[in-house]
């Protein structure tokens, strides 16, 4: 499916089936599978359908994805949008892990989260995490964007922290995903380019 990186993701129009590859698969099948589960009736998620060794089959959810409604001149709704789910998702007391509009599907008439996706990193941890992350893709995919990320902020509704921490924060993520590609394919194209988007993270300022 469009937009996919990390795992093999297929769906027909009911069911959604993702297959896990790469380290630790098993583990972030269980992690994304146990947490649909928690967090459905508490937050906007996939209905989980079935569960395998190497795969995770949801019920599909309809909604537009949040990149492609910011190519479409919407990022002041989607980012406000980000910021009040995040909210929601924090006040919870976990962090999701890969948060941003790449892993949410939005109501295309109200903007409202219609699912968010992919919580094979979430965990208990910083909120700092989520709210760099969604920070650093903006920055990353639609740089355009980013005078816009007040409207992110500002609908989270809590204390942002300064840029040199949100910084560190998007620098050890990026880190964390060169050692991730490194044990997939040592040396392969993916730890390369995660250590190009290590060094552009670094070089920024505010």
């Amino acid at each position: 499916m469009k937009h996919g990186y990390t795992n093999s993701t297929v769906g027909d129009g009911a069911l959604v089936v993702k297959c896990y590859e790469g380290p630790e698969a098993a583990f972030r099948l269980s992690t994304e599978s146990r947490y649909l589960r928690r967090l459905r009736g508490r937050l906007p998620v996939p209905r989980v359908h079935q569960v395998t060794s190497t795969s995770l089959t949801t019920r599909f959810v309809s909604g537009s994805h949040g990149q492609d409604l910011l190519d479409d001149g919407r990022a002041v709704e989607v980012l406000t949008e980000c910021g009040r789910i995040l909210a929601r998702i924090h006040r919870l007391g976990i962090v999701h892990g890969d948060f941003g509009p790449q892993n949410m599907l939005f109501h295309p008439a109200t903007f409202e989260t219609t699912a968010i996706l992919d919580w094979e990193w979430a965990h208990p941890g910083r909120p700092i995490e989520d709210l760099a992350w969604c920070e650093w893709i903006v920055r990353s995919h639609h740089p355009e964007h980013v005078p816009l990320l007040p409207h992110f902020f500002a609908a989270y509704g809590a204390e942002v922290p300064p840029w040199p921490e949100r910084q560190a924060a998007m620098v050890a993520r990026c880190k964390s995903l060169i050692d991730f590609c490194a044990r997939w394919e040592p040396g392969g194209g993916g730890e390369r380019s995660w250590h190009d988007r290590l060094a552009t993270t670094a070089a920024w300022t505010e």
